[in-house]
């Protein structure tokens, strides 16, 4: 079916990206997942390019676009040639939404600029040891100074993506004990500066998928952060996180539509290419069938996506509609890529074939952001279950 939420503006900068892509990231893709993260200076690369700071407002440094679309074009050409951009997703899509709707005029001349150029690469901790898609459970803790000058902070987090290279770390934590009639109540988030004494990048996590993307456990022991730091209001750090989380869910379903995709595309070209008892892979009925059911599948969630990413430019894009997409696209997702896998025969399982990177990949959509049975639970309250 024909798309039409791009203009001709967005396929420009799909093409522009796409070269970009092919001759700066591929070539050195390999030795980023053997390192872990992309070199430093990648991202500054990104920033000139704009890729950054596309929604940055343009008196910040950035593009001033208020559409995710753009966000979107990035996801796509990542997964279309089999790469992915280390903490970019995390910095641009996820945090950035939190900075442009809490920051303060200070905070945001503050951080806004270095965030688009490059300068300043960010995260966000959220999960921490004991304490996973149960936000309002956590315990890492801060104390606002009997002055009011600062906040000590406490605590442990675990599975931050983009946290070992990052400048600024948005820490959620309890600025005043659980309330049994509330647990979500007393939550807040402070910018953290890496450089902070007390401040501990921990172990970097291996995972088994996204090599490319640094995974760390942060801690902190009496962190003094300046309460200029604190993002948005104290105590509703709850409120704040559930007001972004559709965009992360969408996110996630963008992402994993376009790794889909990208699959399909893969596989086809592959089984034309493979020859088994005398002809094609692609000769074969089964081949044939497993891959219409891919398209036919991909293509679906592919619409999906694309009305959630028009709801989400609309400022319409509920909890409940964010958690659907997810849902739905990240199971899609492992299902195609999984039978696009399994057309590969043995080769699927070599890493050198891109698509054994997206089937390592795409696993966690199903977990991170919300594991996908959390999001069935928001989907059922929203039927009054």
């Amino acid at each position: 079916m024909r798309r039409t939420v791009f203009n001709e503006d967005h396929e420009a900068f799909r093409e522009t990206l796409r070269d970009f892509i092919a001759k700066e990231v591929v070539p050195v893709f390999p030795s980023w997942e053997q390192q872990g993260h992309p070199d430093r200076d990648f991202y500054r690369r990104l920033g000139e390019l704009g890729v950054l700071g596309i929604q940055v407002p343009e008196e910040y440094g950035g593009g001033g676009e208020p559409s995710f679309k753009f966000n979107a074009v990035v996801m796509e050409e990542a997964a279309r040639a089999g790469v992915s951009f280390g903490g970019h997703s995390v910095h641009s899509n996820l945090i950035l939404p939190y900075l442009l709707a809490y920051a303060t005029e200070e905070q945001k001349r503050r951080w806004l600029p270095g965030f688009a150029a490059g300068d300043l690469m960010t995260a966000i901790a959220m999960t921490e040891p004991g304490t996973g898609s149960d936000l309002a459970g956590m315990r890492t803790t801060a104390r606002l100074s009997a002055d009011g000058g600062h906040y000590v902070l406490n605590g442990a987090k675990t599975f931050i993506t983009g946290g070992a290279l990052a400048d600024l770390v948005l820490v959620v934590c309890r600025t005043s004990p659980p309330d049994p009639d509330d647990r979500r109540a007393g939550l807040s988030i402070l910018c953290v500066e890496s450089a902070s004494e007390g401040f501990v990048v921990g172990r970097k996590l291996d995972k088994i998928g996204l090599k490319s993307s640094d995974t760390a456990e942060l801690s902190f022991t009496d962190v003094r952060v300046p309460a200029a730091n604190l993002l948005g209001e104290e105590g509703q750090g709850f409120a704040h996180l559930t007001h972004n989380l559709p965009q992360e869910r969408l996110t996630i379903a963008l992402g994993s539509t376009a790794a889909a995709t990208a699959a399909v595309r893969f596989a086809t070209a592959y089984v034309k290419e493979r020859t088994v008892f005398g002809k094609p892979v692609a000769a074969f009925q089964n081949t044939k069938f497993v891959l219409a059911e891919c398209a036919a599948e991909t293509e679906a969630a592919q619409t999906f996506a694309d009305r959630a990413l028009e709801l989400n430019d609309a400022g319409e894009l509920s909890v409940a509609d964010a958690a659907k997409a997810k849902l739905f696209c990240t199971e899609v997702a492992g299902r195609v890529i999984d039978k696009c896998l399994q057309l590969h025969g043995g080769y699927g399982y070599m890493t050198e074939y891109p698509i054994a990177r997206l089937y390592a990949d795409t696993r966690v959509s199903r977990i991170y952001g919300g594991t996908n049975e959390v999001m069935k639970t928001i989907i059922a309250k929203s039927l009054g279950l």
